[in-house]
C-alpha cells in the first residue's frame, strides 16, 4: 500500500455537512460532482445509484474527505455514533489552536464530549465532537515538548 487516499462520510444533509467541514473546520472544496450510471452502479454492487459527491481537502493539502449525500439509496440514521460501533469509528484532524477551535465550534453549537485535554505523555491536546450527523470528529492539536 502507498498511501490512504480518502475517507468518505455519507451525510443526510450536504448542505449541513458542508456548514461543518468546510466553514467550520476549514477544509476546501475539490471537486463537486453528481455520480450516477453503470460505473458507480458496479463498483458499489447496486442499481440506479445516484450520488452528490463533495471531494474536500485540509489546508495542507495531505487528506481527502468524501462527503456522499445518497438521493438513489437511504441508510440507516442514527442519533449519534458511539467511538465503540463496529466499523470506522471516527476522522480525525489536527488543528493549529485547539482551545480556539473548540470555542468557535461551541457557539456554533456543535457538542463535545469533554473540553479539550492533554494526552498522558504531554504530546498532544485532544477533544471529540460530532458531525451535523453524529459521526465522532477528533481533533487533535501537537504540543511542542
Amino acid at each position: 500500500m502507498k498511501a490512504i487516499r480518502h475517507f468518505g462520510i455519507v451525510v443526510s444533509d450536504l448542505e449541513k455537512s458542508l456548514h461543518f467541514y468546510r466553514d467550520l473546520l476549514g477544509l476546501k472544496i475539490k471537486r463537486d460532482m453528481l455520480e450516477e450510471g453503470e460505473f458507480i452502479d458496479t463498483i458499489l454492487g447496486l442499481q440506479g445509484v445516484r450520488v452528490h459527491t463533495v471531494k474536500m481537502i485540509s489546508q495542507s493539502g495531505d487528506t481527502l474527505v468524501e462527503l456522499l449525500e445518497y438521493a438513489s439509496h437511504e441508510g440507516e440514521k442514527r442519533e449519534h455514533y458511539e467511538i465503540f460501533d463496529i466499523g470506522a469509528s471516527h476522522v480525525a484532524f489536527t488543528v493549529e489552536d485547539i482551545d480556539q477551535e473548540y470555542q468557535k465550534l461551541q457557539q456554533e453549537g456543535i457538542s463535545f464530549t469533554c473540553e479539550p485535554q492533554v494526552s498522558p505523555d504531554g504530546k498532544a491536546k485532544v477533544t471529540f465532537c460530532f458531525d451535523p450527523d453524529g459521526v465522532p470528529v477528533e481533533l487533535v492539536q501537537q504540543l511542542t515538548n
